[in-house]
Order: C-alpha cells, then sequence, then structure tokens
C-alpha cells in the first residue's frame, strides 16, 4: 500500500547520541530537511538534548516536546512507555540500529497498513555496503529495511539540502559577508588573510605536533577551533588563559583561535570560508564533502581498529584524480588517524600535503559533482519508503 496521498506523511527518527554531536548532527539535518523541503510530519526522539543544543540553541533542553524549525522534538528518556496506532508514524526509523521502544514496536505491529520500518545505517566506503543497502529482516511479525547513507548509485546517497550549493555559491562569492562572519570570532584582517583551517577532530589527533609544525613554518596560517576541541593542544598553545571560546594566541607563524560551537547553517559557513578543514565522525565530514575544499577527516574511533579499514576504503576511492593516488593526502591521512605503518613526521608530512593543496581542491571540487549525480539521502529514502509502503 503506498504512502497517503490526502496528507503529508508522518516519519519518526529516533535517535540515541553516542558521538556528542555526529549522531544528533545527521538525524537534525535530516529531520529539518524531511520538514522543510518534503513537507514531511518529523518527529525526531531524541536522549541527549544538552548535546543537541550546542548545535541548535533554539532547544529547551527540559522541554519533554517542543516544536522547533517544523520539527516536533520529543525527549526521549529510555522508558518504554505505552503507545496506541494511531500515535506510530508513517515512516519509523531508527538511527545506527538503536533500540525503538517495545511499546512502540509493539503499536507499529498493530497498525494497518503497518509503517515503513527503516534503520538508517552508519556511512562508510566499503564494497559491501551496495549489497547490503534495502536488505530486510523479519521483526515482530514485521519487516525492517536497512538504509544505507554511501557514495555511489547503488547505495542511499549522502544528506544534502536543495539550496546547498546556491548558498554556498553566493557567501564565497561575497567577501564582505565572509569577512563579516568571521569578523563575529575576532578574526582579524591580517588572520583572514593567512591560509585558514577549520579544526574539528577526536582528543586522539596529534594536533600538538600540527601547531608545532604550523608555529615554525614561514606562512602564516590562522586555526578555527570550536570549544573543547582537541583541548590539551589548544590550552597548550593559549597558554596562561583559559581555552574558551573567544581566546586566542599567536606564536610564530600560527595564530589559534577558539571559537563558540554554533548552528549548523554556521559550521557550513565556517568550512566554506576555510582553505583547509579538519573534520570528524560522520556529520562534518559529509559536509566537508559538499564544500567541495581539501579536508582531513578524523575518523570515531572503533575497537579492533575496524576504523582505518573504514578510512582506507574512503582513501581508495576519494584520494585518487587522472594522475593517480593523491599519496600526500592519504599519508596525512593515515597519519592523522594513528593508521599508518611508518612514522613519518609532520615536519614532512604537511610540507607535502601544503603543496599538493591545490591538486587536492580539483579533485573535491570534481568529487562534489560525483556525489550530486546520485541524488540525496532523504529524497532518496522518502522515495525508496514509497515504494517499500
Amino acid at each position: 500500500m503506498p504512502l497517503p496521498s490526502d496528507r503529508a506523511p508522518s516519519l519518526a527518527i529516533f535517535c540515541k547520541v553516542v558521538d556528542n554531536y555526529g549522531d544528533i548532527g545527521i538525524c537534525w539535518r535530516l529531520a529539518r530537511q524531511l520538514s522543510g523541503e518534503h513537507g514531511v510530519a518529523v518527529t525526531l526522539w531524541v536522549d541527549d538534548l544538552p548535546s543537541f543544543r550546542r548545535i541548535c540553541p533554539a532547544i529547551d533542553v527540559a522541554a519533554a516536546q517542543q516544536q522547533v524549525s517544523g520539527v516536533m522534538v520529543r525527549h526521549w528518556r529510555g522508558q518504554d512507555g505505552v503507545f496506541a496506532p494511531a500515535d506510530v508514524a508513517d515512516i519509523v526509523i531508527e538511527f545506527f540500529a538503536c533500540d525503538i521502544p517495545p511499546g512502540y514496536i509493539a503499536a507499529m505491529a498493530q497498525c494497518a497498513p503497518q509503517p515503513v520500518w527503516l534503520n538508517l545505517e552508519g556511512l562508510t566506503a566499503e564494497e559491501w555496503v551496495e549489497g547490503c543497502h534495502a536488505l530486510t529482516s523479519p521483526r515482530h511479525g514485521m519487516t525492517k529495511h536497512f538504509f544505507f547513507p554511501g557514495f555511489t548509485d547503488k547505495t542511499g546517497g549522502l544528506l544534502r539540502e536543495a539550496a546547498l550549493d546556491e548558498n554556498r555559491l553566493a557567501f564565497q562569492a561575497d567577501t564582505g559577508a565572509m569577512a563579516a562572519f568571521l569578523g563575529q570570532f575576532g578574526v582579524t584582517a591580517a588572520q583572514m588573510s593567512a591560509l585558514k583551517v577549520s579544526l574539528f577532530c577526536y582528543p586522539s589527533a596529534p594536533a600538538a605536533e600540527l601547531f608545532s609544525v604550523w608555529q615554525a613554518g614561514s606562512e602564516p596560517v590562522t586555526c578555527l577551533v570550536p570549544e573543547g576541541v582537541a583541548f590539551d593542544a589548544v590550552q597548550a598553545f593559549i597558554g596562561d588563559d583559559a581555552a574558551v571560546a573567544g581566546a586566542a594566541r599567536t606564536r610564530g607563524a600560527l595564530t589559534v583561535r577558539v571559537l563558540p560551537f554554533v548552528p549548523q547553517d554556521d559550521y557550513d559557513r565556517l568550512l566554506w570560508a576555510c582553505d583547509v578543514n579538519f573534520v570528524r565522525g560522520e556529520d562534518s565530514f559529509v559536509r566537508a564533502q559538499w564544500a567541495g575544499l581539501p579536508f582531513l577527516w578524523h575518523i570515531y574511533l572503533q575497537d579492533e581498529n575496524l576504523h582505518h579499514v573504514k578510512l582506507r576504503a574512503f582513501l581508495r576511492r576519494y584520494a585518487v584524480d587522472g594522475e593517480g593516488p593523491i599519496t600526500s593526502l592519504v599519508q596525512a591521512a593515515l597519519a592523522w588517524n594513528g593508521a599508518s605503518a611508518d612514522a613519518v613526521p609532520w615536519t614532512q608530512l604537511w610540507p607535502a600535503l601544503r603543496a599538493d593543496l591545490p591538486r587536492i581542491r580539483a579533485r573535491a571540487q570534481a568529487w562534489r559533482q560525483q556525489m550530486q549525480a546520485n541524488g540525496d539521502l532523504a529524497s532518496n529514502l522518502l522515495a525508496f519508503a514509497g515504494a517499500t509502503r
């Protein structure tokens, strides 16, 4: 049976925050896009509202439910609760195999027709994803489908809003707007003219090593880092002052400036305004790809170094152009993630990467166009749900 044609379909997303900002970042982008672009009535269940508020200041952390940007946000407290079939959405998404409340599942089973039940999986470039995308699994008398984002047309694609490219081009073409945006964080004209780097990584990244290389170099570098990120390295560089939003210090050729966490749209502008972006997890990783600029990815750590397998799978697709592998990018990405067999110092890695930035930028722009051809995740997901129901 198709999704309702007499009204907009309803959709529920269940999100348990594991990676602080990546999980909720993905779910919030998806929820906003489904509501704003497709008219879907979205309910977003989230268990960690304080983390949510870091990227969406409008969130009231004390509210059991609230309407934000057209999305009904419900505080998912982990309790089962009692649900009726009328409470169940037409499409139910569990993000990354989180456990939907048993009471909600029981109500799903009583619906006629039953909702489309999707497990929205994590992003990976590994080849096996194409064979697993859209596979089914019987659950509680229903059918659950596994929906994988990905980098080919045999997957669900990547999250991308319809106006993203238009907004990016307009922002990058307006030097005044870009200067005003960076200026609100205290970035001076001289710092804007330097090589601008955004830094968003996990604590294990060798940020202190990279700071030392930039500080001793001949090229001015402005590093913009959100508060709390790479804290030890940033605090050591800042010195006596607290490494809080607004703090800044220049040593040698390097200026490190601490930024507050910003809403998602402003984070996109930060990526667009920089020359190189260091990103982490999944959400900022995808946004860096849409920015079409050089970036290094710090992947979320997994047991038995499984994240290194995922990293190499992505590099095999991304870090190669018509001339062959972009060796400097591969070596730097592996070293940044502790996945390199050779202990090449950043005194060698960074100059090689810096020299290849024009080539890497050209590859980044070609990759963006390649990913656009796969469609966007939200539209692909709705089309799949409509064909499945």
